[in-house]
Parts: C-alpha cells; structure tokens; sequence
C-alpha cells in the first residue's frame, strides 16, 4: 500500500506540484530516497528518523522507499523533510491517508521534531490553491502563506501539532495573514537644493515608468535625487504587490510574513557579480533586477560595473523577465523595474571644469563614458546632466515643491495610465507601449510631429530612440492632463534624449 503526500518544487516564481509516494514493505531494513534528490534532500532521511524517534514514534524493520514525482524533475531544498514525514506517518496509519493526499505541505525539520522555517512559503500557497488543497508549514511561514487567500494554511511548530492536527485530538486554526509591512520614511525631494530639472526629470520617470540616466560631477546630488524617488511613487496594487512579494519570498526577505505595498528600492554596488544582478549561482537564485520587479534599481557609478554585467541588462530591459539559463536549469524571473543610473563624466568627475580636470580632457570622458554600450544607452529614455551645485545655491532655504505635492501629480497620470491600458495584458504604464498602440495613443498633433522628424533626422535617432520620444512625451502630457500630445511635450521630451556627455 503506498501513501501520498505533497509538496513542490521551485522553477524561478513557479512551484511545481510534487507528489511523495511512501511505501513501507517486507525486505531488509532501509530508507531510499529516489526521484532525483539533492544533498538535502537525501538527508531528510536522518532527519525524518531522528525527529520520529524523539516521539517515541519507531520505525518498522522493513524497508521504506520514498519517491518523488517526476522523477525527472530536480528535488533541491530542505522544505521536503515535512512532506517526507506526512507520507511516511500516513503509511503507518499514524494519520489518516486520505487527510495527507490533500495536503501539500513544506518544511525543515529538526531532530527533536520542531520545524524550521523555508523559503518559498507564498509561492508554494498558490500551488495547493490551484490544487485545492490544504498547506501545512512552519508557524513562522503561516503569515506569508495565507495571503493567498485561495487555500486554507496550517501552520505548526512541529511534527506532534501536525500528527495531533490531522488525528483530529488538536485542531490547528487556520493562518491569518501578516500585517502589512512598511516601509522606512520616504526622503523628501525638499532636501535637494537646485536641480529643478533633474526633479522634473525624476518626476517623469516615476509617472511613466521611463529610464533615467544622471551625468554630473562628484556631489551635484545625483545619489540624493534617486534616493528620493520611492516617495514619488504610488503604492504596489494588490496585484504588484504578490507579484513583488512571490520573488521576495524565494529570497527570504519577507518579515514575519508581512507583504509590503512600498515599492522596493535596490541599490548593488558596482562590484557586483552578473549572477547578483541578473540571478543565478546555487539553485539560480533570482539576482537585483527582479529584486526590483515593481520597483527602481539604482546603479551609482554606472560605467565601474562590469561591462559584462551591464550588457546583460539590454535584454530584460526590453522583455521585462529575465531567463537564468544554466546547464541544470532554465528558471524565469519577472523583472519590470525603473532603472536609475547615475555616472560621472570622466575617471576625475570634474570634465566640465576646466580648472579641475586632467590633462586628458576630452578623450578621458569619451574613454569613461565610452564603458558604456552605445545600445545600452539607447535604452534610457531620459538622459540628464546634473550640473554642480554653488556654495550661494547651499545657503539658500529650501526650495520647490516637496514629495507629496510631485507624488499628487504621479499618482494622477499612473491612474490615466491604469485607465487606458485596462484589460491589456503586459502593458501598465506608457514606457510599455510599443507598436500600433504606440503610435494611435502617442501620436503628436501636426507641429509636435514636424518637430520630432527633424531631431530626428539631426541627431540621427534610432527607431527606440523616436518611439521612447514618443512614450516620455505622452507621460508628459498625462502629467498636465492633456488628452493629445503637443509641440510642447514633444520639446521637453527630446530635451532629454540628447546628453552632450554622453
């Protein structure tokens, strides 16, 4: 007689049902884990023993197999020893049989019983809700998992609550979800002294989604002005907020299983690998980028990092995922982020003042900014020089309009946006228009389009360059309330196409 339990395993975001079939039959004593188990899992075995026998629970003097289907698919991670232990108990007639086959459970276990918590409880939720299934994991996962929604979750502190659960001596109650985590205080954009441009800049980028690139002297307020972007930006919906959550729990970065509506805000520093920002190593972890799925990634001193690390962002810039191809795994992550990136514009940071730059100049600034890809650049649709702030422009008080007043305006085209892309599937902001939408719901009026073929044909624009025009200039004119776009917003767009710099 076998009996079944389940669990999953994890494909990027996706957790895949995984059946653990338990046969206990005459033949020499042993405990065979198959259907292609890593270390971990192998080891569930000791573990599962170790946690029964600190029961009182013995094991019989017969052979024990257990299998996990497909056996095709690779079993990695701790989280199976629960499921392993549900299979093995149901076999005994310890709990019902019938109770564990609709049960898709996950968790580590210690030798005295107690579970440890794992990664990946929220994703794991979804999967029993597809099956109609009940989950069982850790207590410390109960918050995470039940956000769901769509499946009842049981979370216990050990493999007694659960053998007592499922014998019906002591009913667990079902899990609540966590609170809602927030975040820390927003900085205000207030706090930056000068630099309107760059503020309206950054407020265009918020209301649309568009890339922004920096170029300035050391302490013009690059890092400061990016740093202030999250208070721009309208809260996750529900929806972006599972989405973000699902990759953050396959990271371990929920706390106590409070899901987040603050859009979350990566900063690497540029020593970091192409496996830290893409994803991959170990298990093909998700990297930076889908860290920042519904978010910003903010990359300082843009041309330090790695070409190679930067040239793999051209791809999920465009797609909005990323495939984290290795020789054991091909795994998906989502990563529709706001890339900020801010650069100085030679190795000194000082080419624009002729009494502080080298000797070099300009070659050291074509050689600087030169790490960067021409089709890279391509790809960000504002471009920026951040000129030097005076010590006079220190002393002044502070000035402009603070976060709240700018995140009104944001919030308000974010909501036009929301509007019109209704039902669309992968379009939620202007920076995803492409195509016919593109250019019926971006089409400048008659002099707004005079003016774009001639830039056009001056500074030679590609045809992403001519479309991401067209996209900034329709988040501009959302962020005035216009219904068409005109000459006006059509200027202010190719205002910041064009980075003397760069």
């Amino acid at each position: 007689m076998v009996a079944r339990a389940y669990t999953v395993a994890f494909e990027g975001v996706e957790a895949r049902l995984v059946e653990v079939q338990c046969a206990v039959t005459p033949g020499l004593p042993g405990f065979a884990v198959v259907g292609l188990p890593d270390r971990a899992v192998s080891e569930a075995r000791d573990r599962v023993r170790a946690a029964l026998s600190a029961l009182a629970i013995a094991l019989p003097s017969r052979k024990i197999t257990i299998n996990l289907s497909p056996a095709d698919l690779a079993k990695e991670g701790s989280h199976f020893d629960l499921p392993i232990a549900l299979a093995l108990l149901a076999a005994l007639d310890i709990v019902p049989k019938d109770a564990a086959e609709r049960t898709v459970a996950l968790g580590e276990l210690s030798l005295d019983g107690s579970l440890v918590p794992v990664l990946g409880a929220l994703p794991a939720a979804l999967a029993a809700a597809e099956a109609d299934c009940t989950l069982l994991c850790p207590a410390q996962c109960g918050a995470e998992a039940a956000w769901v929604g769509g499946a009842q979750v049981i979370a216990a502190r050990g493999l007694l609550d659960c053998i007592n659960h499922f014998t019906g001596q002591t009913v667990l109650a079902p899990a609540e979800p966590g609170e809602v985590a927030g975040g820390p205080a927003c900085r205000d954009l207030r706090d930056v002294k000068g630099q309107e441009r760059a503020k309206r800049a950054l407020e265009i980028a918020a209301a649309g989604r568009h890339h922004l690139l920096m170029v300035g002297t050391p302490g013009s307020g690059k890092s400061m002005l990016a740093a202030r972007l999250p208070g721009l930006l309208p809260p996750l919906s529900a929806e972006e907020a599972l989405e973000t959550s699902m990759v953050h729990s396959l990271a371990g970065l929920l706390v106590e299983g409070g899901i987040s509506r603050i859009r979350p805000f990566r900063a690497p520093h540029h020593t970091a690998s192409t496996a830290a920002i893409v994803g991959g190593g170990k298990g093909a972890k998700p990297g930076e980028i889908s860290l920042a799925h519904n978010g910003v990634l903010f990359l300082d001193e843009f041309p330090e990092f790695p070409r190679a690390v930067l040239e793999t962002l051209r791809q999920p810039i465009e797609t909005g995922d990323v495939m984290v191809a290795r020789a054991n795994a091909h795994i998906r992550y989502p990563c529709r982020f706001l890339l900020i990136a801010a650069a100085n514009p030679c190795k000194c940071g000082y080419l624009s003042d002729p009494n502080r730059a080298c000797g070099r100049a300009p070659h050291c600034g074509e050689d600087y900014l030169g790490r960067v890809s021409g089709p890279l650049l391509d790809r960000f649709d504002l471009r920026l020089e951040v000129p030097p702030v005076t010590v006079d422009e220190l002393a002044l008080p502070a000035s402009g309009e603070g976060s709240d007043a700018v995140a009104e305006r944001v919030a308000a085209a974010r909501a036009v946006q929301a509007a019109r892309f209704a039902g669309q599937d992968g379009v939620r902001v202007n920076a995803d228009l492409e195509g016919t939408a593109l250019e019926e719901i971006a089409a400048p009026d008659a002099e707004g389009k005079a003016l774009l073929d001639r830039v056009a044909e001056k500074f030679r624009l590609s045809a992403r360059g001519y479309h991401r025009v067209l996209r900034v200039a329709r988040t501009i004119a959302d962020l005035e309330g216009a219904t068409g776009v005109a000459a006006p917003h059509v200027a202010e767009a190719v205002s910041y196409r064009v980075l003397t710099a760069a």
